[in-house]
């Protein structure tokens, strides 16, 4: 797929190849497998709709997962949301009992920490790249990934 990597994709090709990335960060940042279709089948109904120009594939990229943040951001706000509780779920991906144990503790993260962690850690996102991405001042991001940090090392201390 390096030619796609070249150019901006199609509404088509970005489904195919930002879906799995779409979903992982919707899941992650609700927790709920249902609701996370939900969002990413948002995203990219809105990608089709408003078909926006873009300067390039990261800008692509980032675009989506800015979409997904704010569709999860709404997801959290809406009053079905608030008077619901989901399914408590796992991915399907195996992970150790350890690994398992730390997902759960991000999982259990308030949004704003849950969604720099996640970025940071499992995409790979740089503090300036994630601040761009949430509209924050990259000190902001700084100090959420610190204090994730330490409530996940509080979290975690009995674990391990």
């Amino acid at each position: 797929m390096n030619a796609a990597a070249d150019r901006v994709l199609t509404a088509e090709e970005a489904l195919e190849h930002y879906g799995p990335l779409v979903l992982r960060t919707a899941f992650g940042l609700v927790k709920n497998m249902q609701d996370a279709e939900d969002i990413a089948q948002e995203v990219f109904l809105t990608l089709l709709k408003k078909d926006p120009a873009f300067d390039g594939p990261d800008h692509q990229q980032a675009w989506l997962l800015r979409c997904t943040i704010n569709r999860c951001k709404s997801h959290f706000r809406s009053v079905w949301q608030s008077r619901t509780d989901g399914l408590d779920e796992t991915l399907s991906i195996p992970f150790t009992p350890a690994e398992s144990e730390v997902m759960k503790a991000v999982g259990d993260l308030p949004m704003k920490y849950r969604q720099v962690i996640y970025l940071h850690y499992i995409q790979g996102y740089t503090t300036a790249e994630i601040a761009k991405l949430l509209e924050l001042n990259q000190n902001t991001v700084l100090s959420q990934l610190a204090r994730g940090r330490a409530m996940l090392k509080n979290t975690l201390k009995g674990e391990f």
